[in-house]
């Protein structure tokens, strides 16, 4: 057994399994075993109907009372039964779950265990998972892994596969010394990958998930250190004189750039006409008028003689941009053309021969940019838009279609400067903190969910204003896992209390056709409110949104918080975001205040920092910045500082890295689009 066999290697794994697998990218045993759980369930003891406390999860141990009932509402059947214990007979509900009547029969013993709420004035579960008791005895005290997968494979399934994989934990090559170890707290390669997978206490998975994520930042300096000495600076090529023509734009524009925007634009005006290839990093909060300065640069080397190339992560971003960048130059003269995926046949042979015949300046699009057959005549200027959003491996390939272009990458992603020197230690940076002077502040709150009624009202004063509106839900739809709000059940709930509001939801199973649509109707003003999950992160422009809630906002990052909250404010209108949690405590509601009081994603990331401690990655989701698996470069930034400092004293000490596979970094599997 080795880690680049196939899966289908694996007891169990045949065709159908190998088609689920591949939809969850996972090709081999080495995919599967860095396939991390998201989270796990802990099985409490069982406690009685008087001892429950709302927002908790809880199991009792009760017997039915009665058959289950079966409500139909428009999309849902309410499936409810009555159980009893000693002290309390209680009712609860399942939704969409009819089978369940053949389950349970009348005074039989289940353990039923779930978030505890509260239905007509009494503490009661609602969708809990059962078990019999037998069952839970064994389950009781342990922590079970739950993975992310596609429908069709269950976690009980995929554990299996997992357990098969232990012989090969044992296998991974340290290069750690192990005094450095000992001195760090960090346990073995392979002792890391066998508690990930199989904890026998939290203790166990907080020490290995820090040794794991150690190893995915050590990997990536690795990588990034040798792509560095690929394309150390190199001759200025393409020099790129004062353009007359972005003079022109500037003075036409209906505003006036900020002090942060002039700034930038002269940083790589300067480096355009240098005696080296550019190659800066523009970090801008969201909403601080990154694009515009990208449009001026663009329009330089267009009057230059040289072809340009923006590289947007969705399609819909993509359109949006060669909408704005269209209207800004024609005037100039400047031609350009738009590429992406859903440009076929005829259309793109066209596109394709203009851009190698340069019979186009800027060219705009998606991934399609870096298609193989798409030749480029005098490429001297690469974007990247929302950096994040794309692998490494794709910047790579973008610089291979030209002759040592200039690069400049855009991030709205608020990493504090000594991070982002660390990540992109080959790049030079520069920071845009202010916003422009004809957008509000967004007005924010955190609410519990008593609030609901009062922003469903609110979403439709803003609606009726003729304004548009966001939802966010953590899941697609109903989990036997995971107690939240989900997309698919909220667009009902949504229909029920503003029926005369036009709905539609998004989310990440779509295929890619049908997500640009449902995007691109939003942004035409066809629908009013947008239920989706956090695919809306990026890849949507639409000035006329005022209103986003946030539901279980408790589960989010307060950087990837933050980018959400990023899709609104961005017209001139009063702008608003609802961050409504859906599990309270002192902690909860201490850091999502962090955003009650700040608009600044640079701050914000500053206070998370501050805040995190070393269990906080439990149940809280980030926005996946870097497309690293485990890491997170806000809550382990010292850890991402520790990894870096001893790669340094490594590689200074002549260490032979190759002789490690596991250090072998492939960015070509962890791309986020």
């Amino acid at each position: 057994m080795k880690e680049q066999d196939t899966l289908n290697t694996l007891k169990g794994v045949g065709d159908k399994s190998t088609a689920l697998f591949s939809k969850c990218h996972l090709y081999t045993l080495g995919d599967l075993m860095e396939h991390y759980p998201r989270y796990y369930t802990r099985f409490p003891a069982p406690v009685s109907f008087s001892e429950l406390k709302e927002g908790e999860s809880a199991a009792v141990i009760a017997s039915v009372h009665s058959r289950m009932t079966i409500k139909r509402t428009r999309r849902l059947k309410v499936c409810v039964m009555k159980i009893k214990d000693d002290t309390a007979i209680r009712e609860i509900a399942w939704f969409n779950m009819p089978f369940l009547a053949n389950v349970f029969h009348v005074n039989q013993k289940f353990v039923f265990m779930g978030e505890v709420v509260r239905k007509n004035g009494v503490l009661t579960f609602q969708h809990p998972k059962y078990y019999t008791l037998e069952e839970y005895a064994q389950l009781q005290n342990t922590y079970q892994p739950v993975y992310s997968l596609t429908e069709g494979l269950t976690n009980r399934f995929f554990c299996k596969c997992v357990a098969q994989l232990r012989p090969l934990f044992q296998q991974k090559l340290e290069y750690l010394d192990a005094d450095y170890r000992r001195e760090q707290g960090l346990m073995s390669l392979s002792d890391a990958f066998e508690n990930i997978h199989f904890p026998l206490n939290e203790e166990s998975i907080i020490e290995a998930r820090r040794r794991l994520v150690y190893h995915e930042f050590f990997r990536f300096f690795h990588y990034m250190d040798s792509l560095k000495e690929e394309t150390a600076r190199q001759p200025n090529s393409h020099v790129i004189a004062d353009s007359n023509k972005s003079r022109e734009l500037l003075s036409h524009l209906p505003y006036k750039l900020t002090n942060a925007q002039m700034r930038t634009l002269q940083e790589i005006m300067t480096d355009l006409k240098g005696p080296y290839v550019m190659n800066r990093l523009v970090q801008g909060d969201v909403g601080s008028g990154k694009t515009i300065v990208a449009v001026l640069a663009l329009v330089a080397v267009a009057e230059a003689g040289f072809q340009g190339a923006l590289m947007a992560p969705t399609e819909v971003l993509a359109n949006q941009h060669y909408e704005t960048i269209c209207e800004l130059t024609r005037p100039l003269g400047i031609r350009c053309c738009l590429l992406t995926g859903s440009i076929k046949g005829a259309e793109k042979k066209e596109c394709c021969r203009r851009i190698a015949e340069q019979d186009v300046d800027i060219v705009i699009g998606t991934q399609a940019l870096i298609q193989e057959n798409v030749n480029y005549a005098r490429l001297a200027l690469v974007i990247t838009d929302e950096q994040h959003r794309f692998g490494v491996r794709q910047r790579e390939r973008f610089l291979q279609k030209g002759n040592h272009p200039h690069v400049l990458v855009m991030s709205a992603t608020p990493i504090p400067r000594t991070l982002a020197m660390m990540l992109y230690g080959d790049m030079d940076i520069s920071v845009m903190n202010e916003l422009p002077a004809n957008r509000l502040p967004i007005k924010n709150c955190v609410v519990g969910q008593n609030y609901r009624p009062a922003a469903f009202r609110f979403m439709n004063t803003e609606i009726e204003k003729g304004h548009q509106v966001y939802v966010i839900c953590p899941m697609v739809g109903e989990s036997e896992t995971t107690e939240a709000e989900n997309v698919m059940d909220y667009s009902e709930k949504l229909s029920l209390a503003l029926p005369n509001a036009r709905i539609a939801t998004l989310h990440g199973r779509m295929k890619e056709e049908e997500k640009n649509s449902i995007m691109t109707a939003f942004a035409k003003g066809e629908t009013d409110i947008l239920v989706s999950t956090t695919v809306i992160e990026v890849g949507i422009n639409v000035p006329n949104a005022t209103f986003m809630l946030i539901e279980n906002a408790e589960r989010f990052g307060l950087a990837g918080l933050h980018q959400l909250r990023g899709r609104v404010g961005r017209g001139e209108a009063q702008s608003y975001c609802v961050f409504m949690y859906g599990k309270d405590s002192d902690k909860i509601r201490e850091r999502l205040e962090v955003l009650n009081q700040s608009n600044d994603g640079f701050e914000i990331a500053r206070e998370d920092l501050k805040m995190r401690g070393p269990g906080d990655f439990f149940g809280i989701r980030q926005s996946g910045e870097m497309d690293f698996k485990l890491a997170d470069i806000y809550q382990d930034a010292s850890i991402m500082t520790l990894a870096h400092q001893h790669f340094q004293e490594l590689k200074e000490s002549g260490v032979d890295f190759c002789a490690y596979p596991d250090l072998k970094w492939q960015p070509e599997q962890t791309l986020a689009i």
